[in-house]
């Protein structure tokens, strides 16, 4: 089967054709442009393709595998869009445009349905939602893998943090080869700091500005999902550009120490999850370029056994060991494309 893997996310397309041996034959990369139609000329010069895989951030309750698109799941998928509206919409768009041919989805989410009652429970009344449901589940998923993989154990048998940090970031605990715990919730809002998104946020703030601000829920909405964040801090979610200004800049110094504290914390958080720490995986954009921000989260968790090794970790380019310590660290590639397309192929 020759594969199309559709990539949306929140400002980028990425496209990948994928031979039957998941070797790339075609790949594009694209911004999307404003509003949520799907860039003119994506497909010109795209192989002939047997079907599509499409990224879907959120799954909803329903939704914990991969499932081929008819009429009914892109409606339902379209009834989840509120609850991810950086990435659904264009997703839908992604669905929509291309034609043809099967179409399967695969979803964030799907990874993490395994979380424990304790791990995906709100404390909130019943009539409300109560559910976690974690995303970043196809980078986790391959992260984790691969990471045993380099590691020489078998993934069932480790205890791994996957640290999936770019524009969106978040943390998964794989224990098992299963996800039991992450750091994202009921949508990509919660948990780390991130480009343009505030991580966890005390909800008591939000309802001040409500009541005693008159700030509009739809402006509170832009705020959370789009100027907040390193944005908010630094005036950049770019965190090449922070990285450049920290030394000399002190809101670029501020948002680089939130960013880390938070990290650590939360990387903490998941191995206590595990009762321990085997292996520390960098993943996305973020995991991969930024070996200074790699340092700076090791060098508070020794405790946990992490030790970098500095110059391999400032040489590190992709599928890397990268550790010194008791805990196996590694920066992986990430290949969400190849967890799609593994996904696709079972699919009767």
């Amino acid at each position: 089967m020759q594969l199309l893997v559709v990539n949306t996310g929140s400002s980028s397309l990425k496209l990948r054709v994928l031979d039957g041996g998941d070797e790339t034959v075609f790949e594009r990369s694209l911004e999307w442009p404003k509003g949520d139609d799907f860039p003119a000329g994506a497909l010109d010069g795209m192989p002939e393709v047997d079907a599509v895989a499409h990224r879907v951030v959120h799954g909803g309750e329903e939704f914990t595998s991969a499932v081929w698109i008819d009429d009914d799941v892109r409606a339902r998928l379209e009834d989840l869009a509120d609850l991810a509206p950086l990435h659904q919409p264009r997703a839908l768009a992604a669905i929509d445009a291309i034609t043809g041919m099967r179409a399967a989805a695969c979803f964030d989410t799907a990874f993490h349905a395994t979380l424990a009652p304790g791990a995906a429970t709100y404390a909130l009344p019943a009539e409300w939602p109560r559910r976690r449901f974690g995303f970043h589940g196809l980078s986790h998923a391959y992260a984790a893998r691969r990471a045993a993989e380099l590691a020489g154990g078998d993934v069932t048998r480790l205890r791994i943090v996957s640290c999936h940090l770019g524009a969106g970031a978040s943390l998964a605990a794989v224990a098992g080869g299963r996800s039991v715990d992450t750091t994202m919730g009921f949508t990509p809002l919660d948990g780390l700091v991130m480009a343009s998104r505030p991580g966890s946020v005390d909800p008591g703030l939000l309802l001040w500005l409500i009541e005693h601000q008159g700030v509009p829920v739809a402006e509170l909405s832009d705020a959370l999902e789009h100027r907040s964040g390193l944005t908010a801090l630094a005036g950049t979610g770019d965190m090449r550009e922070l990285l450049a200004r920290d030394e000399y800049d002190e809101d670029a110094a501020l948002a680089f120490d939130v960013y880390v504290h938070r990290l650590c914390g939360a990387i903490a958080a998941m191995a206590a999850a595990m009762g321990g720490l085997d292996v520390l995986v960098f993943t996305g954009g973020v995991g991969e370029h930024a070996p200074r921000i790699r340092a700076a989260a090791a060098a508070r968790l020794g405790f946990l056994g992490v030790l970098l090794d500095s110059e391999r970790n400032a040489a590190a380019t992709s599928d890397a060991d990268i550790g010194a310590g008791t805990a196996r660290t590694f920066v992986i590639t990430a290949r969400e494309d190849l967890e799609m397309a593994r996904q696709v192929r079972t699919l009767r």
